[in-house]
């Protein structure tokens, strides 16, 4: 892959690094993006399955669904992008992956600590007493219909719904380091889902060099001092090796 070595060098000066993902770091792994071609919200509407509203109208189906998902989720594999971007925590001094996604294969790639602003489908949830299991558990006793918790209430995906607020932690480290890094990456995210993509805008604002890597144009690309328009499998080992290769020998 041919790369700037404008940006090579920005990149690899860099000592405070956010890379910010979305749903088509994933998509490499088989799993649907939600917003793409051939997504899974082109089959089916949002506010059916993934509002507070519709699991309180048909819990057993939201339920299913999510059931589904996340048995799609296990059987997926991180992928070379996943996998580059835990070699970033060794490459600067200040990194933190900040990702969208639910399906917890950045962890499962080897990253230590990404903040998941949208929760994690791992989890299942009690609605009333917020306590936690793992979702395997509580899928294996009730695939049907969401199981009870010891409270009275039922197990729920831990994950953030539309018409719900991110997690107040999560949302105050990724918008700590987006507003002072120095190279923010946005990777495989369509840039349309708010709070998050706002990230993008406030690492603008604070003077980060902006590099944005997805095949396709977003409505923030705009603000990219770079695209790299190719698939995040692709372009993230090649820019990883790229950046380690530029960096002094002393970092």
């Amino acid at each position: 892959m041919d790369l700037p070595p404008e940006l090579l060098r920005r990149a690899a000066a860099a000592r405070r690094v956010v890379a910010f993902t979305g749903a088509g770091v994933s998509a490499e792994s088989g799993l649907s993006t939600f917003r793409g071609a051939g997504g899974l919200w082109g089959r089916y509407r949002p506010e059916e399955l993934a509002t507070p509203e519709a699991f309180a109208r048909d819990p057993a189906t939201v339920w299913r669904w999510y059931a589904w998902r996340w048995e799609q989720v296990a059987a997926a594999s991180p992928n070379p992008a996943h996998q580059a971007l835990t070699r970033w925590e060794a490459l600067f001094p200040s990194y933190l992956l900040v990702t969208q996604n639910v399906d917890g294969l950045h962890r499962r790639a080897g990253s230590r600590d990404p903040v998941e602003l949208h929760g994690t489908i791992d989890r299942a949830r009690c609605e009333r007493c917020a306590a936690e299991r793992p979702m395997a558990e509580a899928v294996a006793e009730s695939p049907d219909a969401p199981p009870r918790c010891r409270c009275g209430g039922r197990f729920r995906p831990a994950v953030v719904w539309f018409g719900e607020a991110l997690p107040r932690a999560a949302l105050a480290r990724a918008t700590a380091a987006a507003a002072d890094c120095e190279l923010f990456v946005s990777i495989g995210t369509s840039a349309q889902v708010y709070p998050a993509a706002g990230l993008i805008e406030l690492a603008h604002r604070a003077g980060a060099c902006v590099l944005e890597v997805n095949p396709e144009p977003t409505p923030l690309s705009p603000l990219a001092a770079w695209r790299l328009a190719a698939p995040a499998g692709a372009a993230l080992p090649a820019l990883t090796e790229a950046i380690a290769r530029w960096q002094p020998s002393s970092r």
